[in-house]
């Protein structure tokens, strides 16, 4: 090959991120492109097989051959194919050589044509790798800088290319500095004619989880597993973790010492509270363990109907249902079950019980002031 052009190409290949039998298949494209153009005819089927040891062509006339000739221009009879190829059966492609004993001078326009295909060839090119990289990185935490902010939407540079934060998917209250450096999950990677369109996300639970992974080793070495996550970005989350291990303390693993662990996460995410709670295969348990700060007094399941009915003293009534009910919101999310606080009382010996419920209950919704008010 010859020492110039090979040092091009693997030039071409190493900045594009292509592989250099894909650029030679695009060159051999474009050089019949404008052969058609000098020489050919506008629907001829032209083959170029491009020569780089000596940098020379060879041009074929490509015909398959058929019982009935519907287009000439690429198709042709057994008895004319028996002609070029004795063998011939139909459904073959008979290639006929066309190469100009002198060599095809092409001229300024075929030229052009052949530079503006191969152009297009390796953006093509170029795109379809992208998108497969990016693609495989779906729900992955990548970094990123912001490249710009566009009304209330942030493009982030990515590094080959950029990923789009739209205002549903960042996390209410942060703001985006043009220059600073940012995580973010790729939510979403979608094929178009200008590239992939990459959706990225600051407030998707996965974001959460994978800060864990990254800085909890024993998420990442499978031997603590997140099992459920409650998100309200910008706020608070839960997050439900168990172990596979006899003596591994999952919550004490995602704490780390002295917090140093769940503080990285939390400043990662802008000051977010995060719950971290003891996951259970009981219910009871596990729902109890949910409402977390709260001290629990008793957990009553209806299973066919999925509800849970939760019995607190009247101190533990506001921290149970959270501000605004955000508490038992976030709880209800984690474990799947529609949850009801019950206030209960002590008089007399006996202990009573007055519903108070949360805001999935249609009858109570939280008002602004985080108070539960009756519809």
């Amino acid at each position: 090959m010859n020492d110039q052009f090979e040092q091009a190409l693997n030039q071409i290949a190493e900045e594009k991120d292509l592989d250099k039998t894909e650029i030679l298949k695009m060159i051999e494209v474009s050089l019949a492109a404008a052969f058609r153009k000098d020489y050919g005819k506008k629907d001829q089927n032209i083959v170029v097989e491009f020569l780089p040891e000596t940098l020379g062509t060879k041009v074929f006339d490509v015909k398959k051959v058929v019982e009935e000739v519907l287009d000439p221009m690429k198709e042709m009879v057994l008895e004319d194919a028996k002609k070029h190829k004795k063998g011939a059966k139909v459904g073959d492609e008979i290639k006929m050589d066309i190469t100009p004993k002198t060599g095809a001078k092409f001229g300024r326009i075929a030229a052009q044509t052949a530079k503006q295909v191969i152009v297009q060839k390796i953006r093509e090119a170029e795109r379809g790798v992208l998108f497969t990289d990016y693609k495989a990185k779906e729900r992955q935490l990548v970094s990123g800088m912001i490249q710009r902010v566009e009304g209330d939407t942030v493009l982030v540079d990515l590094g080959k290319t950029t990923g789009v934060l739209f205002p549903s998917e960042q996390i209410k209250g942060e703001k985006y500095t043009i220059g600073a450096r940012i995580k973010v999950l790729i939510l979403h990677v979608e094929p178009t004619a200008k590239g992939p369109k990459i959706t990225l996300s600051r407030s998707h639970p996965d974001v959460v989880r994978r800060l864990f992974e990254i800085e909890v080793p024993e998420i990442f070495n499978g031997i603590v597993e997140v099992k459920a996550i409650a998100r309200e970005a910008g706020s608070r989350t839960k997050i439900a973790v168990w172990s596979s291990q006899d003596g591994v303390d999952p919550i004490g693993a995602c704490v780390g010492q002295r917090g140093t662990r769940v503080q990285v996460i939390m400043g990662e995410l802008n000051g977010e509270k995060i719950d971290i709670i003891a996951w259970s295969e009981d219910s009871v348990k596990f729902i109890a363990n949910a409402l977390s700060p709260a001290k629990i007094l008793n957990v009553t399941l209806n299973e066919q109907a999925k509800e849970a009915k939760v019995g607190v003293l009247v101190d533990q009534l506001s921290l149970a249902i959270g501000k605004a009910g955000q508490n038992v919101r976030l709880a209800a999310r984690l474990t799947g079950w529609k949850i009801d606080i019950a206030e209960e009382k002590i008089s007399s010996g006996k202990v009573e019980s007055e519903v108070t419920s949360e805001e999935l209950s249609p009858e109570v919704v939280p008002s602004a002031e985080g108070e539960i008010h009756e519809k």
